[in-house]
């Protein structure tokens, strides 16, 4: 009895252990696997992230190679991508590859679009594809820019950066930053010593007045507010090469001789033309204006000869050796127009005239128009009384604005009454060498000014404008 009593216990005893025994083989079987999982899962992560920085590879490589070929977007090849590149590792192994997508800029844009595919010899199977979009910026990154003192007056409102070479004084409504280029300077237009390089001499609604050494906070004037001194802008570089224009119409767009008489008229149509029109005669200054300063002149046309109409080239360059009055309104049209004659000689430089309104039918971007003057971009005496003009404006050697028509009562009789207009808005930006305006102190000229900065020139100015830099910098990325 004794003998069966403990063969029975041992067999009690065997059955526990079977069971941890299971159990722990169960265990540790599902350790292995959660470990192999992880493993995969590590492994399969760092190939993701190896694929993504390939990717990143494959931009970087692409950037460097407009940095030395800007115009080019076939990799060098003259033929469709992709465009396939080997990776290698620090030690020269190849570990992946990247495959490269590039889409050029439209007509009128520097904007270039780059996708870019990574993958991996070990996980085949894994990419990560980013798209980047790389751009050169215009000169149009201000709504004004200037290589002269410049006066704001009340009554003037800027949706758009403001920045000068030299001192700015604003008296109206800035929606953003007005920076200068200088501390300080002396104000040409009253006497007195040296006032802050961006300052107002609007009523203050600050109690710290402007001729203190700690610059006031002025948002009643300054929105976003005011900076000085900045660098300077290069203004060798914001000038257009006019001589290089004028053979670019040649060789592919339009481009005009001399009038023999006054100069031009161009009138654009929706329907991608424009009516051209030789200029016969201006309007002349009566006495009293006529008295105050002769030189300048009316700028405003009298008479004119129909010549033709003419499509718009397809490259939107248009060249003139004459003066050339601007007006009409476009559709779906990038254009540039340029007056100037050569030999450059400062008694023969060629101005713009816009007296009536310079119209888009588009603004997203679609409708550009660049007016670039060897001299001046003027409005008339006899202008609009509510002007509008949809442009980006640069004046290479001249000012852009409108000449003093007195306001003073004996000379009502002569410059009466366009010597005093209502309003002038401008959709663009202004780029002057000399000093700009279009009112004066006497309440000749325009009364109210809105100034509204087209953000779409940054990236897609008028056909061959001039740009900061020929380098491409990053203005967008994501992962798709």
């Amino acid at each position: 009895m004794k003998f069966i009593k403990q063969k029975k216990n041992r067999g009690q005893i065997l059955v526990p252990i079977l069971i941890f025994g299971v159990v722990g083989l169960m265990f540790v079987s599902a350790i292995a696997g959660w470990g192999s999982i992880n493993l995969k899962a590590l492994k399969y992560s760092s190939s993701q992230e190896i694929a993504l920085q390939i990717a990143e590879s494959g931009v970087e490589y692409y950037r460097w190679h407009l940095s030395h070929d800007p115009e080019d977007f076939t990799d060098g090849t003259l033929g469709a991508g992709p465009y396939v590149h080997d990776y290698f590792d620090k030690d020269g192994i190849k570990i992946g590859e990247f495959s490269l997508d590039i889409t050029p800029p439209t007509t009128g844009s520097t904007i270039v679009t780059i996708k870019s595919t990574g993958t991996t010899l070990n996980e085949p199977i894994i990419s990560r594809a980013i798209q980047v979009k790389l751009a050169i910026p215009s000169w149009a990154k201000y709504a004004v820019v200037s290589n002269d003192v410049m006066r704001f007056g009340e009554g003037t409102e800027v949706f758009g950066p403001i920045m000068s070479n030299k001192g700015i004084r604003f008296d109206g409504l800035a929606h953003n930053i007005v920076s200068s280029a200088v501390s300080s300077y002396i104000d040409p237009d009253h006497s007195g010593g040296k006032e802050f390089g961006v300052h107002t001499h609007a009523d203050p609604v600050d109690p710290l007045p402007e001729n203190t050494n700690i610059v006031p906070s002025r948002p009643d004037v300054f929105m976003v507010g005011r900076e000085f001194p900045v660098p300077e802008v290069d203004f060798n570089g914001i000038m257009a090469d006019l001589a290089s224009l004028k053979d670019k119409a040649e060789t592919d767009g339009l481009s005009f001789a001399p009038s023999g008489t006054y100069g031009y008229q161009m009138i654009f149509k929706t329907d991608g033309t424009f009516d051209l029109y030789k200029v016969s005669s201006v309007e002349s200054l009566g006495k009293g204006c006529k008295s105050f300063e002769d030189k300048w002149g009316t700028w405003s046309i009298k008479t004119k000869q129909y010549i033709n109409n003419y499509d718009i080239p397809n490259s939107g360059i248009i060249f003139f050796e004459d003066d050339v009055w601007v007006e009409g309104q476009i559709d779906g049209e990038r254009i540039t127009i340029s007056a100037g004659y050569f030999p450059d000689s400062a008694s023969k430089r060629k101005s713009i005239i816009i007296n009536n309104n310079l119209l888009y039918s588009n603004y997203d971007g679609t409708d550009v128009i660049g007016l670039i003057a060897q001299d001046n971009i003027n409005i008339g005496l006899v202008s609009a009384d509510d002007l509008r003009v949809d442009a980006a404006l640069i004046s290479q050697n001249g000012r852009i604005g409108r000449y003093y028509y007195p306001s003073k009562p004996e000379h009502y009789d002569s410059c009466s009454p366009y010597n005093v207009r209502n309003s002038i808005t401008l959709y663009g930006m202004i780029g002057t060498s000399q000093r700009y305006g279009f009112s004066y102190t006497d309440g000749s000229g325009y009364q109210t000014r809105n100034l509204f900065y087209d953000l779409n020139l940054l990236y897609a100015p008028p056909p061959e404008f001039p740009l900061t830099t020929d380098q491409y910098s990053v203005i967008s990325w994501e992962e798709i």
